[in-house]
C-alpha cells in the first residue's frame, strides 16, 4: 500500500525536504521524475499482466534523480532493489541520501547494502589460513590487523579495511567465495557474516546492490541454483546505460586458466591439511600433472594480447583436438577423485562441483561447434599470463524478458545518458523494451549556454586517421591547457594516445601532470581535487564516475569520438546481427554506443550549478562527416567555437 501522502509533500515547495535541508530549492524535473516512478510502481502492483511495468528515465546531471526514485520507492511499501554500476553511488545512497530521508520521515528506514560474497570474510577459511605455516612477513602483519578488526566488525566487509590493497593475495584466501562455502555443514556457521547478511536482507525493504550482483542472482535463479537476494517486487536500475554489457557477461559461459589453477591450488592445500602424507601426495601429484596439461592448452593460443574469435584460431592448430581432449578428460578425472573423498567433508563435494562446472563450460565453449544460429559468439582473450574463453550471447533481449521483465512487478531504468540523438530507440532495441513502455527525458537545469563553451578544432585540423593527427593533437591540447591554466581532465580513447600526450606535456609547463596508472584512481582524484591547477590524463573508467565540482575541473578535453574497436569479436558479432536483420551496423550500433560514451565523458564538466568551463573535442569529424550531426545533437547546448581566440576570451571573463 502507498502512503497517504505523495512525493509532492516530500519534494515539492514547502515539503518535508525543504525543512530538513538548508537552502533547498524544489526542482521541477526531480518532482516530475518522482511522480513518474511512483506511478509505475503503483501500476506494477495493480496490474495482472505477468510482464513488468517499465519506465525509462534519462535524468541529466542536476536533476537529483537519486532522491527522485528513493522517495517513491519508500512510499510504495514494496521491497525494492536499487541496483547501481559503481561503489561511489552506493556509498552516496547509504551515507548521504538515506540519513537525509530518515530525518525527513522521522523514522529508521530498513535499507541494506548487499555485496557479492567475495567482499566478506569467511571465518572457516580464516581459521584454516591462520593454522598454516610458511606465510610471508607482509601476510603475518596484515593478519594481525585483520584479527583486531574481527573483534569489532559487525559486517565482515572488506570495505572497512581501507589499508588492504585492492588485489590483496591474502583476501582471496580468506574471503567467502561461493565455491568454497560449506553451507549448513560449516563448523563456523554461527559466526558467518554472509548468513547474518541474508537474515538482515529478509527484513529490509530497500536492498542496494550493484549490477554484477543483481545479474549473478538472476543467472543463479535461471540455472536453478537458488538465489542470493530475497524475493522483491520491483527493481530500479541507476546508471542503467551499463545494463547491456553487464547482463551479456552473466548470461554467457566462461572458462578461465586461473579458475582451474585456483581449484588445483585449493584442493592440494586441503589434501595436505586433511590427510596423511601418503594419501595426500597422489592427489597433489595429480593436480601438478593436470597443471601441465593446462599449460599445454594455454600454449596453443597466440601470444598476442587481446580478444579474438575462437573458431578461426582452432582451425589453425593441428593438434588442438588432442590437447583439448586431454585437458577435458583430466578435469573430469579430477572431479571424480574429489567426489570419492566426499565422506571426508562437504568441501570435497564442492571441489568436485567446481571441477565439473569448469569441464562443462570448457566443453560448451571450445568443444561444441556453433550451430549457425548466431545466438552465441565464441571467443578468447589472451592476457599476459593467462587465457580466458567465453561464449557470449549476441543479443540479451530474450534473457531479460524471461528472467527479469517477467519476474518483477515494475522496473525503472535511469541514467544521465540513455538517449542517442534525442530518443530511446537504441536502448529499447538492445534491452528488448517495447514501444509501449513509458519514457521520460529530463534535461539538465544547469546553464550550459552561459557557463560553458564547446571547442572543436577548425578547418585544417587533421582527422584522427590522418598522418599528422598525433602531432596536431599534442600541440592543440598543450595550447588549450595553457589557456585554461591546467585545471583539466583529459580523456583518451586509448592508452597509447594518453601516454603519447603525457610524454609531450610533462616538462613543458609547471602544472602538475597526473597520469592514470601512476597511482590508484582514488589517489589521483584526491590529488586532482586538491591541486587546483593540475591536469589529469586518463582512459576508460575515468570517462564516468568522476565527480569533481569547482575550479579544479574547469576543462574537459577529449581526444576523439569514442568508437569501440570494431575487431572485438563481440562487437563484430553484434554488428553482423544488425546487418543480418537488414540494418546498418555503423549507424544503428556503433554510433549510438559512441554517443552514449561521449556524453558520459562530457558530463564530467558540470557537476554543480556554480561550475563553469570548457568542453573540447579534438575530432573534426563532428563537422566533416554526416554522422557528426547525430553526435552534436546529443551534446549539451553549449555555444560552439572553433578558434582558440574564442577560448581565450571565455577564460578571461
Amino acid at each position: 500500500m502507498f502512503s497517504d501522502f505523495g512525493v509532492k509533500e516530500i519534494l515539492g515547495k514547502g515539503g518535508r525536504l525543504s525543512s530538513c535541508l538548508n537552502g533547498f530549492e524544489p526542482r521541477k524535473g526531480q518532482l516530475q521524475m518522482a511522480e513518474a516512478v511512483g506511478d509505475i510502481l503503483r501500476q506494477g502492483a495493480e496490474k495482472n499482466d505477468e510482464r513488468a511495468a517499465l519506465l525509462l528515465v534519462e535524468a541529466e546531471t542536476g536533476i537529483g534523480k537519486t532522491l527522485a526514485y528513493l522517495v517513491p520507492a519508500i512510499l510504495s511499501g514494496q521491497r525494492i532493489v536499487i541496483s547501481t554500476a559503481t561503489i561511489n553511488l552506493q556509498d552516496q545512497i547509504l551515507k548521504k541520501e538515506i540519513p537525509l530521508l530518515e530525518d525527513i520521515f522521522e523514522m529508521y528506514l530498513p535499507v541494506l547494502c548487499v555485496k557479492g560474497r567475495q567482499n566478506y570474510l569467511c571465518h572457516y577459511r580464516w581459521f584454516q589460513h591462520r593454522s598454516t605455516s610458511g606465510k610471508t612477513v607482509v601476510e603475518n602483519k596484515d593478519e594481525k590487523r585483520i584479527e583486531e578488526w574481527l573483534i569489532s566488525t559487525e559486517s565482515g566487509d572488506r570495505a572497512e579495511l581501507s589499508w588492504l590493497p585492492d588485489r590483496s593475495p591474502l583476501w582471496s584466501k580468506i574471503s567467502a567465495q561461493s565455491n568454497q562455502c560449506l553451507g549448513g555443514d560449516c563448523p563456523e556457521l554461527s559466526l558467518c557474516f554472509v548468513n547474518r547478511l541474508r537474515k538482515q536482507a529478509g527484513s529490509a525493504s530497500i536492498l542496494i546492490v550493484n549490477h554484477h550482483l543483481f545479474f549473478s542472482d538472476l543467472a543463479l535463479r535461471q540455472a536453478g541454483y537458488g538465489e542470493i537476494l530475497p524475493r522483491y517486487q520491483s527493481v530500479v536500475f541507476d546508471e542503467a546505460h551499463h545494463l547491456e554489457d553487464v547482463a551479456t557477461n552473466f548470461f554467457g559461459k566462461h572458462f578461465s586458466h586461473y579458475q582451474l589453477l585456483d581449484l588445483i591450488g585449493d584442493l592440494s592445500h586441503q589434501a595436505e591439511n586433511d590427510f596423511s602424507k601418503s594419501k595426500a601426495v597422489p592427489l597433489v601429484s595429480y593436480g601438478q600433472a593436470l597443471k601441465q596439461r593446462l599449460e599445454q592448452f594455454v600454449a596453443l593460443f597466440p601470444v598476442r594480447k587481446g580478444r579474438y574469435p575462437l573458431k578461426p584460431m582452432i582451425d589453425t592448430v593441428s593438434n588442438w583436438q588432442e590437447i583439448y581432449d586431454n585437458l577435458v578428460a583430466g578435469i573430469e578425472e579430477l572431479s571424480r577423485k574429489c567426489q570419492e573423498l566426499q565422506t571426508h567433508g562437504e568441501i570435497w563435494t564442492l571441489y568436485a562441483d567446481r571441477a565439473y562446472k569448469l569441464q562443462k563450460n570448457l566443453q560448451y565453449i571450445a568443444g561444441v561447434k556453433d550451430n549457425g544460429s548466431g545466438y552465441y559468439i565464441y571467443w578468447y582473450e589472451r592476457r599476459e599470463r593467462t587465457v580466458n574463453l567465453s561464449a557470449t550471447p549476441v543479443q540479451i533481449a530474450e534473457e531479460l524478458d524471461t528472467c527479469l521483465f517477467n519476474s518483477v512487478q515494475s522496473c525503472v531504468m535511469t541514467s544521465a545518458t540513455l538517449t542517442t540523438g534525442g530518443d530511446f530507440k537504441y536502448i529499447r532495441k538492445q534491452l528488448g523494451i517495447g514501444d509501449t513502455s513509458k519514457t521520460l527525458h529530463l534535461h539538465s537545469p544547469f546553464d550550459y549556454k552561459e557557463r560553458t563553451l564547446l571547442y572543436i578544432p577548425g578547418k585544417g585540423f587533421p582527422e584522427p586517421a590522418a598522418s599528422g593527427y598525433d602531432a596536431a593533437l599534442c600541440d592543440r591540447m598543450y595550447e588549450l591547457l595553457k589557456i585554461s591554466k591546467g585545471r583539466a581532465l583529459v580523456l583518451f580513447t586509448s592508452i597509447r594516445a594518453m601516454n603519447m600526450v603525457a610524454d609531450f606535456l610533462i616538462g613543458r609547463f609547471d602544472y602538475p601532470v597526473l597520469v592514470q596508472g601512476t597511482a590508484s584512481r582514488h589517489a589521483l582524484l584526491d590529488q586532482f581535487r586538491e591541486t587546483t591547477d593540475s591536469v589529469l590524463l586518463a582512459v576508460a573508467s575515468f570517462w564516468e564516475g568522476v565527480d569533481v565540482s569547482g575550479e579544479s575541473l574547469s576543462c574537459v578535453l577529449i581526444d576523439k569520438l569514442p568508437f569501440e574497436v570494431p575487431s572485438d569479436p563481440v562487437i563484430q558479432a553484434r554488428m553482423k546481427a544488425v546487418e543480418a536483420d537488414g540494418g546498418k551496423p555503423f549507424f544503428q550500433f556503433q554510433i549510438p554506443r559512441a554517443i552514449l560514451a561521449l556524453r558520459q565523458g562530457v558530463g564530467r564538466l558540470m557537476r554543480a550549478s556554480s561550475d563553469r568551463g570548457l568542453i573540447a573535442i579534438m575530432d573534426v569529424r563532428l563537422y566533416s562527416k554526416g554522422y557528426g550531426r547525430a553526435f552534436r545533437s546529443s551534446l549539451p547546448p553549449s555555444p560552439v567555437v572553433r578558434e582558440l581566440e574564442d577560448v581565450v576570451r571565455f577564460f578571461e571573463v
